[in-house]
């Protein structure tokens, strides 16, 4: 996966042996196996990493001078990614959780609203430690918890003010999942309706063009700005990038500097991120597209095993990510898995497994460039091998 590293199971000071033990098994299994479906960057070696940018020659004039505090390189990012997504401007920040709580912000000082509707297994709910409230002065209210999109009906029927609505596409947490075109363009007409802002937290907003059927441009421009990333979905180094209006970007860009992210030079990562949209951006349709005969693969591969109860979430899945739940405690789950890697040098679920209620796991699937060698035939064979270590 694009993003494990930054899933509760991260290194901190606090982690058990056992916990750490396991992870340093399961990152020593996907760097030895000869076989995943996906090879996510940060797992690889140094050299691996610097490999990222041969040919960066055809990506920017390497002759051309040094960025200092986001001209050169980094200025041709920013202008590149406001093109792809049809806005009049872009500012790249080191982070996404930066530049979202700079978005944010800004349109709260524009609505004279500190409030931002969001779902609550959003990233910032989930994984920044009440950013938004400790550090931004925004205050962020729940929509709804449930697994799933939040609903135009949800938007228009909440019972106090607004400033602006956060949208992730896709819900991570929720399986990846996003709304189909018509209940997004809705959502995004109820929020208007109550004068709200919309900003699209599409960290991953680059894999979305298949499931809505729709560019990219025109996927951004329902919103009034959007945050992506350049390393979930594209592979880079790291880094982001804030797209909307150019006043927007201006002020934004002022808060960049105010919160520490007027960075001497980003060179290395603005290379990586241009590779990412030049080499990685155009692959992801056949990711998404062979996720599907995965995931049909999966379905039939653990049916075929017997397990009473398992599931992959979404059936179809949204992106080129999704879930596998299993009837089974995240012990014995991350133990077959890594087994079956370490003995036969197949990894078929390299992400960790967490619990998901009383005797269940869940754990992620992605597919990248490694797993279209898969067929459906190698699914259900690696399927068929890890279940006989789960029930050993």
């Amino acid at each position: 996966m694009s993003d494990t590293a930054e899933r509760p199971e991260a290194a901190e000071p606090t982690e058990p042996e056992e916990q750490r033990h396991q992870r340093e098994r399961r990152v020593a299994a996907l760097r030895g196996a000869r076989r995943v479906l996906a090879r996510p960057g940060f797992v690889s070696t140094l050299r691996e990493r610097i490999a990222l940018l041969d040919g960066a020659e055809e990506l920017y004039g390497l002759d051309e001078p040094s960025d200092m505090y986001g001209n050169g390189v980094v200025a041709a990012l920013e202008e590149k990614t406001a093109a792809l997504l049809g806005t009049e401007a872009a500012a790249f920040f080191p982070t996404g959780t930066m530049a979202q709580q700079v978005a944010l912000r800004c349109w709260a000082g524009r609505t004279g609203n500190p409030v931002v509707a969001l779902h609550g297994l959003g990233h910032p709910e989930q994984h920044e430690r009440n950013a938004f409230g400790r550090v931004s002065g925004l205050r962020p209210v729940r929509l709804t918890d449930a697994p799933r999109q939040p609903t135009a009906d949800e938007v228009r029927g909440f019972d106090e003010p607004f400033g602006a609505l956060m949208l992730e596409l896709p819900l991570r947490e929720a399986g990846y999942l996003l709304p189909t075109w018509e209940e997004l363009t809705e959502v995004v007409e109820a929020a208007r309706e109550r004068d709200a802002v919309v900003h699209f937290d599409g960290a991953r907003l680059w894999e979305c063009a298949t499931h809505f059927g729709r560019p990219l441009a025109e996927i951004a421009g329902l919103a009034d700005s959007v945050y992506v990333s350049f390393y979930k979905s594209l592979n880079g180094y790291g880094g982001a990038a804030l797209a909307g209006p150019r006043t927007l970007v201006e002020e934004a860009k002022a808060w960049r500097h105010r919160y520490g992210g007027q960075v001497f030079q980003q060179f290395p990562t603005a290379l990586s991120a241009l590779a990412g949209l030049a080499r990685e951006l155009p692959r992801l349709p056949a990711y998404v597209a062979h996720a599907r005969v995965v995931a049909a693969a999966l379905r039939e591969g653990l049916a075929a095993a017997g397990l009473p109860w398992a599931r992959v979430h979404p059936e179809v899945p949204h992106t080129h990510e999704f879930q596998v739940w299993l009837p089974h405690d995240p012990d014995t789950a991350g133990e077959a898995a890594l087994r079956q890697a370490e003995e036969t040098g197949t990894m078929l679920f390299s992400s960790p497994w967490d619990a998901g209620g009383p005797g269940l796991a869940l754990t992620e699937v992605s597919v990248g460039e490694s797993g279209l060698e898969w067929t459906a035939d190698d699914v259900r064979a690696a399927v068929a091998d890890f279940a006989a270590r789960l029930e050993s």
